[in-house]
């Protein structure tokens, strides 16, 4: 469309293509505009500086100026006409071009169209027939006007196009802002004689600019000033488009006391903090690839551990790295916070350890918590209790009094101190003093209240009985005289089972040490003498007098309180259930023997083993009291030991326990007998039929797990003996029977460490018949020694009790320290309290109690060397090819590889994890468990297709596992990913055997073998 009245005007787009064509160019060209528009400009102006009009060649003048959105505007003026400039008479209707100016440099004179004369403020007729160039300049703002005269002066002298933006003061006072653009026209011989050019509005531009200058320095002072550190970042990403990384372009004056990072712009994080997490980078990189916001509280390991609260932002509109993000670091309050949690946690953890009842409340008096002390004594919920429920379990006639001191303890904030009863879960009201002390702040008003409340019922009693005190003072004498001779007879009792304790538990050391000696050399002298069936029978009898020797040490152990228990957690009926065979096959058909098991039983934890033994030591006393006829009765029920039952014994402690009762109908024991029947070596067996260790081991392994013994008897009414064991709140463990293969040896470096000369002897014969490379050492320094040196070990193999300043499980801890890969097995007769702590071997610690044989030597060793092995495989990266290099052929379509669901069972972490990724790297889906328990509850919520597992669990052997889960899922593949070298006994012919320690190509093998 022509944008003029009567300008010779050609309009360029970007790519010099005529998209406008003036009344005044075609009068000039003689083209029309619907014949020119759409044709490149070179068509009509030749290298030689013509324009070919529609007659030919024309000696024109031109001026060509750029026009905002990157085109041209090129002004046409006929040579022949030296003062008449054609006027470029806008109307403008979107364009910012003011008009068009014609400087006659040889008479001073500027020629300009009307629009531009009246910008200038200047009377557009004088304009048109040509006004002095100083008239123009002083409309220029005073400013500019000495650049703008500088600027005309060195194009006239260079010649160059020229081009300047300043101010011009409008008629009506205001300022615009204004682009002048022309061009040097120069005659013969090269001098100036005019100067045409187009002057633009620029008045809004420079005004968006002048307003975004001011925002970015009110934005600049904003975020300078503030306390919140702020830093603009850029995201940093990797091939697959992961953030990995964040560069710093602009930080404020808080950023480096809010992180303690200094001169951080243009420095990445990873550079200024190696450790700072990833969770930072996908918390960034979130932001920018969404462009939402997002804040959140984390901390930062790689700046001291700091704490920081952040809000992140997108800037830069989308498609940008750039994220703003404005953060405070909130590390004392978060610390705070941390710390008054943990004071919180350990308060909970003291007040539920202790027996008293403990309650805190809200300043205001209501009740917040109460332990469980007090749910248990009242029998009700804690939610019934708090707020003011707490005056339903104290005794109506002790309310009001009560509640009356309360509020006024909560209104004053003191001490709050009284005595009342309170109702027990059975309805007995029971006298107690209740006492709450205020926890108050700085400013000392009342945080929160903490409050106690203790039996006194012994103590109202006694202050009831007061005043009969001097009518019944003899007999009070008397009777306390009692309780003291009968405390004394305790404490000597106690004294003189301590004693015997501490002399069994030294036999029993010694006596396995010899013990290890014989066995050891009777195994290796049943190779030499095989064939031989004479010898070989010697040799069987003689392993198996060993054998009754260690039971006798094992039992004197017990007795010690010093044997190693492996507790789990059991149900007793259920167990006494499984031993029915064993029970009937030890004490005969001729005792009748029945079995009564209570509804809804609770769990205990303890030695399944020794749990055993006691049962069937107590089975087999009441067969012999009984005259190998009768009735034994095995009983199983919950029962409760209160503060009552237990105030007069010193070693039980008042709860929930077991309770498993053995009674008999036999001739039954005096009270003599009975004084006595717990002591070592005492029998009431004729000589020769017992060692007198029996019942002595049973009370021995129930104190030490933690419970308690009581014996009724009478003569000629048999004998009732009840084994109270504490209750566990957890889930039922399954027992996993030991089982010992045939010996496989190896070829590893095995460091024995032993005291013992002979037991030393014996071991490192056994080993080196075994194949393995066999190191020793005297003592703990010793052992450290060897490691230390670094020679290559494998093993340690180390004896619990060992002489010198340096312990044996001292020395594991720091050859662990120095050899991560090292596999530690202790061995001991008598393990002291080295790696046995509350009656129960250390987390983590593998032993093998003395005396073992042969098998199961080597057995534990193979089996702790293939799991390291296993825990150590890598998992292999996933292969990248250059495709590049690869010829170019037709592609062949890879089989499709079925995806599988893999139910995963292995206690050990390490290579459940690298088992995990080996089989998330074939393609396959995985769930994993740590117990055949867990792995059970998983195969109810979902279907399997292959089953990959351990034979060693702590709940359940795997062959048990695979056995029940194929009964569930008959189409259920199995694996054996076990040291074993063969699979276990009974399993599926198609079940296959994956020896540790395996690779991800062994693996695969494997499961290609079941699909």
């Amino acid at each position: 469309m022509d944008t003029t009245l009567s300008a010779p005007l050609i309009f360029l787009d970007p790519d010099g293509v005529i998209t406008g064509w003036s009344e005044g160019a075609e009068r000039l060209l003689g083209w029309k505009a619907d014949e020119i528009i759409g044709h490149p400009y070179s068509e009509i102006y030749d290298e030689l500086g013509f324009f070919i009009g529609s007659d030919g060649p024309l000696d024109i003048d031109s001026v060509s100026v750029p026009t905002p959105d990157d085109g041209r505007v090129v002004a046409l003026r006929s040579s022949q006409t030296k003062h008449l400039l054609e006027r470029l008479d806008l109307t403008m209707t979107n364009a910012d071009i003011i008009g068009s100016w014609n400087w006659d440099i040889s008479e001073n004179l500027v020629f300009t169209d009307g629009r531009f004369a009246e910008s200038f403020g200047l009377d557009p007729e004088q304009a048109s027939e040509g006004i002095a160039l100083e008239e123009f300049i002083n409309r220029i703002h005073e400013d500019d006007r000495a650049r703008v005269a500088t600027e005309i002066v060195r194009t006239i002298e260079s010649g160059d196009a020229y081009s300047a933006e300043y101010r011009v003061q409008r008629p009506d006072g205001s300022t615009s802002f204004v682009m002048a653009q022309g061009k040097l026209v120069r005659g013969a011989p090269g001098k100036p004689v005019r100067f045409p050019g187009v002057l633009f509005d620029v008045t809004a531009r420079r005004k968006a600019e002048m307003d975004a200058q001011a925002q970015r320095e009110r934005y600049r002072n904003l975020f300078e000033n503030l306390d919140s550190g702020f830093c603009v970042i850029r995201m940093i990403w990797d091939d697959e488009g992961k953030p990995v990384d964040y560069e710093f372009l602009e930080v404020n004056k808080a950023f480096t006391g809010q992180t303690g990072i200094k001169d951080a712009v243009g420095k990445r994080m990873l550079e200024i903090a190696p450790g700072h997490e990833q969770f930072w980078f996908d918390f960034y990189g979130k932001v920018a690839r969404t462009g939402e916001p997002n804040n959140g509280e984390s901390p930062a390991s790689g700046l001291d551990d700091r704490w920081f609260q952040v809000q992140a932002f997108p800037i830069d509109g989308p498609g940008s790295d750039n994220v703003a993000v404005l953060f405070n670091d909130r590390t004392a309050d978060k610390r705070a916070e941390l710390t008054l949690r943990a004071s919180e946690e350990e308060f909970r953890s003291l007040s539920q350890s202790l027996l008293n009842h403990i309650w805190t409340a809200a300043p205001d008096g209501k009740i917040e918590w109460l332990n469980d002390r007090v749910l248990a004594y009242s029998g009700e919920t804690a939610e019934k209790l708090k707020g003011d429920g707490w005056a339903s379990i104290v005794h109506p006639d002790d309310v009001a009094a009560a509640g009356a001191v309360w509020a006024s303890a909560v209104k004053t904030g003191e001490i709050y101190q009284t005595e009342f009863r309170i109702r027990r879960h059975d309805g007995d009201y029971r006298w107690h003093v209740v006492r709450a002390a205020p926890v108050k702040n700085d400013q000392g008003d009342v945080r929160r209240w903490v409050g106690s409340n203790t039996d006194i019922e012994h103590a109202k009693s006694n202050e009831a009985a007061l005043a009969e005190l001097n009518a019944t003072l003899e007999e009070r004498i008397d009777e306390r005289t009692r309780e003291l001779l009968q405390s004394q007879m305790a404490l000597q009792q106690s004294q003189k089972m301590e004693t015997i304790g501490k002399l069994t538990g030294g036999v029993a050391h010694d006596f396995n040490n010899l013990l290890q000696v014989v066995a050891g050399n009777l195994q290796l002298l049943s190779k030499d003498v095989a064939g031989n069936e004479r010898a070989e029978t010697r040799v069987k009898n003689a392993l198996a007098g060993v054998n009754r020797g260690a039971k006798l040490a094992s039992q004197l152990l017990a007795f010690s309180r010093r044997q190693p228990l492996e507790p789990k957690v059991i149900n007793v009926g259920r167990f006494v259930r499984g031993m029915d065979d064993l029970l009937r096959r030890s004490i005969g058909e001729t005792v009748e023997i029945e079995v009564v098991i209570a509804e809804g039983l609770w769990n205990t934890s303890a030695d399944p083993t020794q749990v055993e033994n006691a049962l069937l030591n107590l089975a087999i006393n009441a067969r012999d009291a009984m005259g190998d006829a009768g009735t034994l009765t095995i009983e199983a029920a919950n029962a409760e030991l209160d503060d009552t039952y237990t105030a007069g014994l010193d070693d039980v402690s008042s709860g929930d326990y077991v309770l498993l009762a053995v009674s008999d109908t036999g001739t039954g024991m005096d009270k003599e007998t009975l004084d006595q029947v717990f002591e070592p070596f005492f029998s009431t067996k004729p000589e020769g039929k017992g060692t007198g260790l029996g019942l002595s081991m049973v009370y021995g392994f129930v104190k030490q797990s933690g419970g308690h013994i009581k014996i009724y008897s009478e003569p000629g009414l048999g004998t009732t003996i009840k084994l109270f064991l504490p209750r566990a709140l957890g889930e039922e463990d399954h027992d996993v029977p030991s089982t010992s293969g045939p010996v496989k040896g190896g070829s590893e470096t095995i460091l024995v460490v032993e005291d013992d000369d002979d037991v030393r002897a014996i071991v490192v014969a056994t080993l080196s018949d075994l194949g393995y490379h066999v190191l020793t050492a005297r003592d703990a320094q010793s052992g450290l020694s060897v490691i230390e040196s670094g020679v290559p070990v494998d093993v340690l193999f180390t004896d619990v009790v060992m002489p010198g300043t340096l312990k044996s499980p001292e020395m594991a801890k720091l050859a662990k320290a120095i050899r991560p890969d090292l596999v530690v097995l202790f061995t001991s007769g008598y393990t002291e309290n080295s790696i046995v702590h509350g009656g129960k071997l250390d987390p983590g610690v593998e032993l093998l109690s003395k005396p073992y044989t042969r098998e199961a030597l080597d057995g534990r060793i193979r089996h702790l060397i293939s799991n390291q092995k296993q825990r150590t495989q890598p998992v292999p990266a996933k292969p990248t090819v250059d495709t590049s290099t690869l010829p170019n052929e037709p592609e062949t379509a890879a089989p499709e590889q079925r995806k599988l669901t893999v139910l995963l069972v292995e206690d050990e972490a390490l290579i459940r994890i690298n088992t995990a990724d080996m089989l998330e790297d074939l393609g396959h889906v995985v769930v994993d468990a740590g117990t055949a328990a867990e792995a059970l509850k998983a195969a109810e919520a979902q279907d399997f297709d292959i089953l990959v597992t351990d034979v060693g669990l702590p709940d359940m052997k795997g062959g048990e596992l695979a056995k029940e889960l194929r009964r569930r899922y008959p189409e259920i593949g199995i694996v054996f990913a076990t040291g074993e070298s063969q699979v276990p006994e009974g399993a599926d012919e198609d079940a296959v055997l994956l020896t540790k320690p395996y690779s991800d190509e062994t693996l695969k093998a494997a499961l290609d073998k079941i699909r």
